[in-house]
């Protein structure tokens, strides 16, 4: 069977997992945050974080930590969904005070009088991941069309935040599908071959 077609049946397996692995670990993402080596990642001035919805991690612990390695010097962003088909995600900059609205897939971000900013690291939320930086997504493709678009013109850091048991050993590819420069799970960070640089 073509590796491509199993996608579907593979994401319905792996949200399974993260659901339970959600109950088990539950302080997943504050271990996750101390397995950054964060001297690393002091030369991001743009952070790019997410909303999590249901069991996906919670990148807060993380963004805070790079946030706070180098106060004054990043500044973080949250995704907003333009529309819920073909559009790249728009990144808006974003503080903790800040009032969410509802994008147009009804996930909480910025409102429209937050500046657009184009972050240099992203945060991702994942289905599941590989060691040579394969990323299962919902299956939307935002994540993708926002990365593509760009790397068509500059670099940026993909970083994975996951529950170590969402690791498989090989995720499913196509062309378009976009890969990560590193994972963070509450067991290791793991930097795929050409990661940080």
């Amino acid at each position: 069977m073509n590796q491509v077609l199993d996608k579907p049946a593979l994401r319905e397996r792996m949200r399974a997992v993260r659901r339970r692995l959600a109950e088990e670990v539950p302080d997943a993402a504050q271990r996750a945050a101390r397995r950054l080596p964060l001297s690393r990642f002091g030369r991001f001035s743009v952070i790019g974080a997410y909303c999590p919805r249901g069991s996906e991690l919670d990148p807060g612990p993380v963004l805070h930590a790079i946030l706070g390695f180098n106060p004054g010097h990043a500044k973080a962003a949250l995704p907003v969904v333009l529309d819920k088909h073909k559009s790249p995600l728009m990144f808006r900059l974003w503080l903790p005070t800040d009032r969410l609205v509802a994008d147009a897939s009804g996930i909480p971000a910025p409102p429209r009088s937050a500046p657009e900013v184009s972050p240099n690291l992203i945060i991702t939320p994942l289905l599941a991941f590989d060691r040579r930086g394969g990323r299962l997504g919902h299956g939307a493709g935002h994540y993708d069309r926002t990365l593509a678009k760009i790397r068509g013109f500059r670099p940026v850091f993909v970083l994975g935040v996951a529950f170590s048991g969402q690791e498989i050993e090989a995720v499913p590819t196509e062309p378009h599908d976009q890969r990560l420069n590193a994972i963070v799970t509450e067991t290791e960070f793991i930097e795929v071959a050409g990661g940080i640089r």
